[in-house]
């Protein structure tokens, strides 16, 4: 299973449940890495969406505790046992948690790879991602080269599970 995650300088996703900023590159990155693979969120990730339904081209597992939840596009589980149920039917490689905060928490530890953007800036944020540069069980593996835009200077890096 894989992580994707955009993160400011002190690995925070985001304010007042929208993102910390708007990067043309980043959302292009994230559509070409989990298009035509699987999803998983939380309720409040896809009610920050546009429409509130799940992502185009892609199949959406939102994971709420409301038993009632529906949502187009989107499949609902109730527990981490549902969803690791339902999702031993794909390739791990092409499975991508995507948010939010408890999310990235609950599950970053099953995660093989961990796709983050770092935008290089205190974005002020109200929700984080785990600290991968402090967590013993990651290691950062690839970089990219430094983009700008919207006057925020950011980078590709990808984190994989180390070996013990």
């Amino acid at each position: 299973m894989n992580l994707i995650v955009a993160v400011d300088e002190k690995w925070g996703i985001g304010c007042d449940n929208d993102l910390l900023a708007s990067i043309p590159g980043d959302m292009q990155y994230f559509k070409e890495k989990t298009t035509d693979g699987v999803v998983v969120m939380g309720r409040r990730t896809l009610e920050s969406l546009p429409k509130q339904r799940g992502l185009p081209k892609r199949i959406n597992y939102v994971l709420t505790s409301n038993s009632g939840f529906e949502a187009e596009r989107c499949i609902a589980v109730h527990s981490e046992e549902e969803l690791f149920k339902e999702l031993e039917q794909y390739d791990p490689e092409h499975v991508f948690i995507i948010g939010g905060e408890s999310i990235y928490r609950k599950f970053y530890k099953y995660c093989d790879k961990c796709f983050v953007t770092k935008m290089h800036a205190d974005l002020h944020a109200d929700k984080f991602m785990v600290n991968l540069d402090e967590d013993d069980d990651f290691k950062e593996t690839w970089k990219s080269e430094m983009h700008s835009e919207n006057g925020i200077d950011y980078e590709f890096t990808m984190y994989e599970k180390v070996e013990k």
